[in-house]
This record gives C-alpha cells, sequence and structure tokens, in this order.
C-alpha cells in the first residue's frame, strides 16, 4: 500500500510523502540529488525539517519507536494475533478518520462524527433486532441515514451561513440524545453474532493466496501509477521522479506488504475489515488526486476566495464534504458495533462515545492532515490510526487503566496539533501557503 501525505505544493509533484517530488534531469529542469541514495533521503529529510513540514517517515519513525517500547514490554505486542487484532481494530475509527479527512481539507471541522457513528448503529439494531427487518436493508437505511445527517450539517454551514463547529457541535448533541432515545431504558441492543455485521470484523481469508494476492496487487498498483505520474509530467515538462527511485519505493513497498500478508497468514489470514478499509483509501485518495473533483477540495482549503473566483462551486463542495464525511462515519459506526457485536453509546470504545471523535480527528491529524486545510490525503490515516490503536493494544496488554490511555492520547494529539501549527508557521515565515 502507497502511503500519501500532503496534497501537491509548489516546487514538483507530490509524492508519497506529500512533499515536492525531486526533480529528474530533462526539459532544461534543474537537477536535484537522487532520494533514491542515502545522501539524497538525508538532503530532503533535513530540507523537510527545516521547512516545518511533518512527512510519513516522522510518523513511521514514531510508530516503529511505539512498537518497540510495547514489545519490550510484552512479547506478545508484535506476535501474529495482537497484530491481525490490530489491523481490525483501526477499522472503525479509520473509516471515521477518513471522512473528517474531507472535512479538514477544506478547512472545517465536524465534532459530531462520534454521535453519527453511534446512531447508525443504533439504527441497524433497532431496525434488525426490534423490527425483523433484514440486515442487508437495515445497513442501508443507516448508512443512508449518515449521509442524510451530513446532507444536514452541510445545508446549515453552507447555506445558511451557521459555522461548522456550531453545527456540527449541535449535532453531536442532538444525535446522541436521538441514539439513546432509540436504544431505550437498556441502552444496549445486541447483535447476531453470526448474521451479516457481525461477520464484517470477525471473517478471515483463511486461504493464504488472498493476502499474498492483495500485497501482489497493490505493490504492481503503486508502481503502475508511480510510471504513470511520471511519463505525464515529463511530458508535460514538469519535475518527475527518476525511474530507479520508483523501483526503489516499489521492492520497499513489496517488502512491507508482504511481510503484513505473511504475519496474517500465520493466524486467521487476511481480515475482510481490513480489506474494506484498504478499497475505501484506495478509492477516496483516487477521488481527491486524480478527478477534478478532487481538485476543486484541495483548491477551496487554499482559499475560499480564490476558489469561488476560480468559478468552483464553493456551497455544493462543502455540502459534499459534510455528507462524505456523514457517511464514512455511519459505516465506521456499523463497524465499531460488529467489533463490539451490540450498538451501545455508554461504553469507552463504543461508536457513540466521545473517545470515537478523538481517536478519529488524532488519526487524521498524526497522519499529516493539517487542521489548517488544502494539506492531507487519506492515506494519512493508515499512519495516524496505527499510532493511536496501538498505543491502546499496547496499554491494554499492559494492563493500563482506561484514564491513563486517555490521558496519554490526548498527549499525543496535543502534540500533533502544536507540530501541525508550528508546521504552518515555518512555511508561513518563508513565504510558502
Amino acid at each position: 500500500m502507497a502511503v500519501t501525505g500532503a496534497g501537491p505544493r509548489r516546487g514538483g509533484p507530490a509524492g508519497p510523502g506529500g512533499g515536492a517530488g525531486p526533480v529528474a534531469p530533462g526539459r532544461g529542469l534543474r537537477t536535484r540529488a537522487w532520494p533514491g541514495s542515502l545522501r539524497g533521503y538525508a538532503l530532503e529529510m533535513r530540507g523537510t525539517v527545516r521547512d516545518g513540514e511533518r512527512g510519513p517517515l516522522l510518523v513511521v519513525a514514531g510508530l516503529i519507536v511505539i512498537w518497540i517500547v510495547f514489545q519490550v514490554l510484552d512479547d506478545k505486542f508484535l506476535s501474529p494475533r495482537n497484530l491481525s487484532n490490530l489491523s481490525v481494530d483501526i477499522v472503525g475509527t479509520g473509516l471515521v478518520a477518513v471522512g473528517i479527512v474531507f472535512v479538514l481539507l477544506i478547512r472545517e471541522i465536524d465534532l459530531s462524527v462520534g454521535s453519527v457513528s453511534g446512531l447508525a448503529g443504533a439504527a441497524f439494531a433497532v431496525l434488525n433486532v426490534n423490527h425483523g427487518m433484514p440486515e442487508w436493508l437495515a445497513v442501508i437505511v443507516a448508512v443512508a441515514a449518515g449521509m442524510a445527517v451530513g446532507a444536514f450539517h452541510g445545508f446549515f454551514f453552507a447555506r445558511l451561513g451557521v459555522p461548522a463547529f456550531v453545527v456540527t457541535l449541535a449535532g453531536l448533541l442532538i444525535w446522541n440524545g436521538l441514539t439513546l432515545d432509540l436504544l431505550g431504558a437498556s441502552g444496549t441492543i445486541n447483535i447476531d453474532e453470526e448474521g451479516l455485521v457481525a461477520s464484517l470484523t470477525s471473517r478471515h481469508f483463511d486461504d493464504d493466496v488472498v493476502a499474498y494476492a492483495v500485497a501482489a496487487l497493490g505493490t504492481a498498483g503503486y508502481f503502475l501509477a508511480a510510471h504513470r505520474k511520471r511519463a505525464r509530467h515529463r511530458a508535460a515538462g514538469m519535475p518527475y521522479r527518476p525511474t530507479g527511485e520508483i523501483w526503489l519505493r516499489t521492492g520497499v513497498l513489496a517488502v512491507l506488504t508482504f511481510a503484513a500478508a505473511h504475519t496474517l497468514n500465520r493466524f486467521q489470514g487476511l481480515p475482510l475489515a481490513l480489506l474494506i478499509f484498504l478499497v475505501v483509501l484506495v478509492v477516496s485518495d483516487y477521488v481527491l488526486r486524480r478527478t477534478r473533483y478532487g481538485r476543486r477540495v484541495y483548491a477551496l482549503g487554499g482559499g475560499v476566495e480564490a476558489a469561488r473566483r476560480a468559478g468552483i462551486a464553493v456551497e455544493r463542495v462543502r455540502v459534499a464534504m459534510f455528507m462524505v464525511s456523514g457517511t464514512l462515519a455511519a459505516i465506521g459506526g456499523l463497524f465499531v458495533a460488529s467489533g463490539l457485536t451490540s450498538a451501545s453509546p455508554t461504553t469507552a470504545r463504543a461508536a457513540g462515545s466521545g473517545m470515537l471523535l478523538i481517536n478519529a480527528i488524532a488519526a487524521a491529524v498524526i497522519g499529516g492532515t493539517s487542521l489548517f486545510g488544502g494539506r492531507g490525503s487519506p492515506w494519512s490515516v493508515l499512519l495516524g490510526v496505527l499510532v493511536i490503536q496501538s498505543i491502546a493494544s499496547g496499554m491494554g496488554l499492559l494492563g493500563v487503566e482506561d484514564a491513563v490511555q486517555f490521558m496519554i492520547t490526548g498527549g499525543v494529539l496535543l502534540a500533533a496539533v502544536a507540530a501541525d501549527a508550528l508546521s504552518r508557521r515555518a512555511s508561513a515565515r518563508r513565504g510558502r501557503p
């Protein structure tokens, strides 16, 4: 899987780290050191830190440190069982965080995603368990409810001019109250452990070929996409990555993906939940980076008035982003309910709880999406949610109390936001957007 960071910036095409790509010789373009060498990577990292940018390499380094620390404290942390469980645990929060990325890219925030996810889980449980509606139909209704909620928020924000913070904060309270009302006095409805929704997190592909095929497909897809991008940029006289670096990056990606596939196959195989999450990341990244609509989203994040003068329908894009956020929050809520085999917003890790909202925002920001808009990508969520869930998993194995976990997660979020603010300030000093 290719991990991407910020959107395109001046100075070259965005690479997998979100920064400006290195310039290859040709068409009169200035040559830079090839990042495929150690010296090139060192120079690129030094420039990244100097400019105040946070690339995925820094997040990866932090993730490695976290894994090493928890492995030293408990040798079960990097076991195939725990890593397989971790790959499932990231999905619910990750899907909600992808929706958050769409809203953050336009310089807004959605505080209602936790409550919307809880509402979707409760709606599904009530319709399926209490009223006998078929699971597939109850799922559609629950997801449609999330989309409708997003459209509701988008209307008040984009059409009526109510600040998104206020609209979604009100939504947080409204939808949380509606969820509690739907669930009734018990506050919990158990779902069928053998049903469609429950299988979202319990189903694994036990055939080893499936995991390896996904790894091979992802690696080949990255290689082909990188070569097509290089060809387009070269033909247009734009900076492009050397072929040698593309091969190097593809090789590193192949090692990582096949190692992950091997680890998952040592337990129960590729989880269905992880496969769905990866598909959502690929589709979301394609929409944002490869379509005209996605470029409008980044343009809107760069400045509302400039986007309006460029002919972009600002209100329509804003409403659409909140609809995406609501839809993915609902889907994420179904995955959380699947893992718990119940709909209940009263427990700390359930859909509808405040922790789901905090973790989703933290995953997006830690991964590299800016709170100030215009920079980030769905792939940034993968790294961010791995950091968040790795901390939760490690502390769970060590028996650390929830109170301590909340404080640590809050500290990590504060550090990520502070780094984003410092990055913005450093870029402003150098006259960059």
